[in-house]
């Protein structure tokens, strides 16, 4: 079976992350999140989408560290809770929370290069 894939104009349609460490970025994300990564050689990852080995939703570039600031990209968590002790556990920092917001609750963190992304879950 074919992956079908639909791209729709003006919509997120991939995501690439500066990592200062592509080696160390790759065991975090994985041991965080459970994310799998197709290898394009030293200085990229493609992340993989869930139960593909070939769709990605995004990227990990090798690259110079990151500074403060930018676009925030929210990963969603079904048990945030234990979304915070696997940040944790995988050698993230959590910079902001969890707090509750009106659609949920959520936190920031930040990776071992130093880029902060969210968590968050429904209520």
């Amino acid at each position: 079976m074919t992956e079908q894939t639909t791209h729709q104009h003006h919509t997120i349609d991939y995501i690439e992350i500066t990592v200062g460490d592509l080696a160390a970025a790759k065991r975090f994300y994985a041991e965080a999140f459970g994310w799998q990564f197709n290898d394009y050689g030293p200085q990229y990852a493609g992340i993989r989408r869930a139960g593909s080995a070939e769709g990605e939703v995004g990227g990990l570039r090798a690259g110079e560290p990151v500074g403060v600031g930018g676009p925030l990209v929210l990963l969603f968590s079904s048990d945030l809770e234990a979304s915070v002790e696997a940040v944790g556990a995988a050698g993230g920092r959590v910079v902001e929370g969890p707090y509750e917001f009106p659609g949920g609750r959520r936190f920031q963190f930040t990776d071992p290069s130093g880029n902060e992304l969210g968590v968050w879950a429904e209520k």
